[in-house]
């Protein structure tokens, strides 16, 4: 009877964890993507404070849980961040490399998601799963399949179909939709793409080396990236934040996409433990459905076609098939 109750609960996690994962996926994006073509009056909210903020509340969410892990006891926490960042300066220093490079991705997932709708997005950055493929090789050493080899070919066929050139037949989209554009958001795409890659292995290496829970390890990028984020504030919006402060435009929207993107990746954190691969490919195919049927019939900003279809196909079946756990391995880094 136990077994059978631990195996109910755990299929119910299994369940709560896909749910989990497509929500915060497809949620982010859309919400994203809403809140940057959405007309109101007054000034638009400044993508560069939406990620300050966001880092502020990641900051202020893995406090609590390292506040947590220690029987909720303040001097636990004290020593701890002082043990671990303030005594261990060249070890913070690390983290300063994908602290930077996953401030400048958010901006740019504001700037892609400012110039393509949501479904050519989501299937689009599915690309992180090639560069991070080839850094872990490079960077890790880590061996991939055949299996492996063959859904990155399949996944990049997919999304060159995605991005194939198709005729638009309105004025209005050709108004809202220009050419140079949906190249602006392909490109910030593509550079997210390689930076979330190297960004994500630099720091799986980091916390293989060390032995400190990744609570700590987010404080610290998001020290960094305060930093970082600030920097990029007062350098390119500064002038804007002087006529109109840091929080113009700021509405429910946007403290909605706020907390999206600084608890997100927190969450899924949480529930990674119980999320084989099988299931986050499921989370993957049913965010990127999603989020096509809403851009066609809600936010009515994506006109499907058979090949986007077919790049989009090709896409899910190579999330799966990277996922497909096979014995024989190849590492072409030590042939």
């Amino acid at each position: 009877m136990s077994s059978i109750a631990i195996l109910s609960t755990s299929l119910q996690l299994k369940y709560v964890s896909l749910g989990v994962l497509v929500l915060q996926t497809t949620s982010l994006v859309l919400t994203m993507r809403y809140s940057r073509t959405l007309q109101a009056e007054g000034p638009r909210y400044l993508a560069s404070s939406a990620v300050v903020c966001a880092e502020v509340l990641k900051i202020v969410a893995c406090m609590l849980l390292v506040f947590r892990d220690h029987s909720f006891s303040v001097r636990a926490l004290n020593r701890v961040l002082k043990e671990e960042i303030f005594n261990k300066p060249l070890l913070t220093l690390k983290l300063a490399i994908p602290s930077g490079i996953y401030t400048l991705q958010n901006n740019l997932l504001y700037v892609a998601l400012s110039n393509l709708d949501a479904a050519t997005y989501q299937v689009t950055y599915q690309l992180k799963i090639l560069t991070t493929a080839l850094f872990s090789v490079s960077m890790l050493g880590k061996s991939l399949t055949i299996y492996q080899w063959l859904s990155l070919v399949i996944l990049m066929t997919g999304i060159a179909l995605v991005q194939w050139p198709t005729e638009v037949t309105s004025i209005t989209k050709q108004e809202d939709l220009t050419a140079s554009s949906q190249l602006m958001g392909l490109l910030a795409v593509l550079v997210a793409c390689f930076s979330s890659g190297f960004a994500g292995v630099y720091f799986e290496k980091i916390l293989k080396e060390s032995k400190q829970s990744v609570w700590v390890r987010n404080i610290q990028l998001g020290l960094f990236g305060l930093i970082f984020g600030l920097g990029g504030v007062f350098v390119y919006d500064g002038e804007r934040v002087r006529e109109n402060g840091l929080f113009q435009g700021y509405n429910g929207l946007t403290c909605t996409v706020v907390a999206l993107q600084a608890l997100g990746g927190l969450v899924i954190a949480a529930v990674i433990t119980y999320a084989d691969n099988i299931l986050k490919g499921f989370a993957t195919s049913i965010s990127i459905i999603l989020s096509t049927f809403i851009s066609y019939f809600l936010l009515e900003d994506f006109d499907p076609t058979s090949v986007f279809f077919l790049g989009a196909m090709l896409v899910i079946a190579a999330t799966f098939l990277y996922g497909y756990e096979s014995t024989p391995a190849v590492n072409p880094a030590k042939v």
